[in-house]
């Protein structure tokens, strides 16, 4: 039981992590830093939550759990599009301004915070928006969906409970994403042109690639991922309330782009462990080394930010980012 718990609790930390992680390397493929990705997982979480927040009241696709998971997955496109809008205030300074894109980014961070306590005052009289959704998966989903046997196999299964029971669905819809995206961005055209506008597009515009297109697209794919991300963390972690923060979790998610060198495949695995270390603040007391240590959940909480500053440090020398990522884009230069 505990240790199908601690796998539990790492993916669910995982997941959000992986996409966002993932988002940073679209945009810094293009060739833009985009440093607002806490902001845009903020930004896409609180429109997300409304969204779902007035389906809930007003009863839109009814109040059992099968019904629920559709409201779910509409609050995951809705988060992710917020996001993706939202980014487009860096790529607009980025790309057409050749504003700083350091600045540009950090000003997003502190920007949707702001919007998002407004809105929240303004329109709930509150800065904590809840969604009022449950989007965990269990055998009543399926009991109210008629699958009476499939609710039997599943817990006269172990494996099958694993997968099915205390899950979310956004579990196997981001991890199915995240393998199409890594592929994509690999071995399509449109996912080569905007790797090639984040090495060199002075070369790549000289083949008839448009590099702003590339690159308002790799931000504007960031945006959608940080957004769905941030939607997702809201969901699974915080009991679907949405605040003007997320535990600074898209800062750990640039971290691990870092750590991973802009690679999926690393920035999985990255996330993997980080995961986990997220989780520990959850699960330590049922790992009987950790329980019998004297060291509060707050230590807990500090590690994986604390790891990842050494980690980052460590392999400093090792950097394989983007060589024109932040570098604006200037027609005929050489």
């Amino acid at each position: 039981m505990s240790a199908t718990f601690i796998l539990h609790q790492t993916i669910l930390c995982m997941i959000p992590l992986m996409i966002v992680a993932l988002a940073g390397a679209f945009s810094e493929h293009s060739g833009i830093i985009n440093l607002g990705l806490d902001g845009e997982m903020i930004f896409g979480a609180f429109i997300g939550c409304i969204f779902c927040r007035f389906m809930v009241n007003g009863n839109v696709l009814g109040a059992n759990t099968s019904t629920n998971q559709w409201l779910y997955i509409l609050g995951m496109l809705i988060g992710a599009a917020s996001g993706c809008i939202f980014s487009l205030l860096l790529s607009f300074a980025a790309i057409k301004m050749k504003a700083d894109q350091t600045i540009g980014g950090t000003a997003l961070n502190m920007l949707a915070p702001a919007l998002v306590s407004t809105f929240g005052l303004m329109f709930f009289n509150s800065e904590r928006i809840t969604s009022g959704g449950s989007f965990q998966l269990s055998t009543s989903t399926y009991t109210n969906a008629g699958l009476t046997g499939f609710v039997d196999a599943i817990n006269n299964n172990s494996l099958l409970d694993f997968l099915f029971n205390g899950i979310y669905t956004s579990t196997y819809i981001i991890i199915i994403l995240f393998i199409f995206l890594a592929i994509w961005l690999y071995k399509s055209k449109t996912g080569t042109h905007i790797r090639a506008c984040g090495e060199h597009p002075q070369a790549a515009a000289s083949v008839g690639i448009n590099v702003e297109k590339m690159r308002y697209l790799g931000t504007s794919i960031s945006g959608a991922l940080a957004g769905l991300g941030g939607f997702i963390y809201i969901a699974t972690q915080t009991g679907t309330e949405a605040e003007n923060s997320v535990g600074g979790l898209g800062f750990l998610a640039l971290a691990i782009m870092i750590f991973g060198n802009w690679n999926p495949l690393w920035i999985g695995l990255g996330s993997l462990l980080f995961g986990f270390l997220k989780s520990l603040a959850v699960v330590y007391n049922t790992i009987p080394l950790l329980k019998n240590l004297p060291l509060p959940m707050y230590f807990y909480n500090l590690l994986p930010y604390a790891i990842v500053l050494i980690v980052l440090i460590m392999t400093r020398k090792k950097s394989g980012c983007p060589k024109a990522e932040g570098i604006p884009y200037e027609v005929g230069q050489r």
